[in-house]
């Protein structure tokens, strides 16, 4: 009996028994945070591509859509809401929205903006019962077209 007391064999195989889930939780957990990260990039960039089809090309609603949703290799991207063509001064926080034909602050005439946006969706690898299963990122901009 005494040197069953004493005999450390097997200590370690239970050991990483024990350790296993939890290195694998988290391999798991940061696998899942890197592609969080790396959908909410692909929406920002998909609204950026937008934008740059709206400033070589003109306002195309349709053209500008297709822009944003081939952007990424992803199908979770899409144009949502759908580009906007709109009047605007631009101000110290951005640009705000005015009628055609404003002048602006300084005497410059009202410029002609697009607004694009881009969303999708992310779903977590696992279901982690502390914080939620789907994440939905948004992206906008806006860039003027003359």
């Amino acid at each position: 009996m005494r040197a069953a007391i004493h005999d450390e064999r097997g200590v370690a195989a239970i050991e990483f028994g024990i350790m296993i889930p939890i290195l694998s939780l988290m391999v798991v957990s940061v696998t899942d945070i890197g592609l969080a990260v790396f959908r909410k990039m692909q929406v920002e960039d998909a609204a950026q591509a937008g934008a740059q089809y709206a400033i070589i090309h003109g306002f195309d609603a349709s053209g500008i859509s297709s822009a944003v949703t081939s952007a990424t290799n992803s199908t979770a991207v899409t144009a949502s809401p759908g580009p906007v063509k709109f009047y605007g001064c631009p101000t110290g926080t951005g640009v705000s929205v005015v009628s055609a034909g404003t002048v602006c602050t300084g005497g410059a005439q009202a410029g002609t903006y697009a607004t694009v946006s881009a969303q999708a969706t992310y779903y977590t690898l696992i279901n982690y019962q502390i914080i939620a299963v789907a994440y939905t990122y948004n992206a906008q901009s806006t860039t003027r077209l003359q």
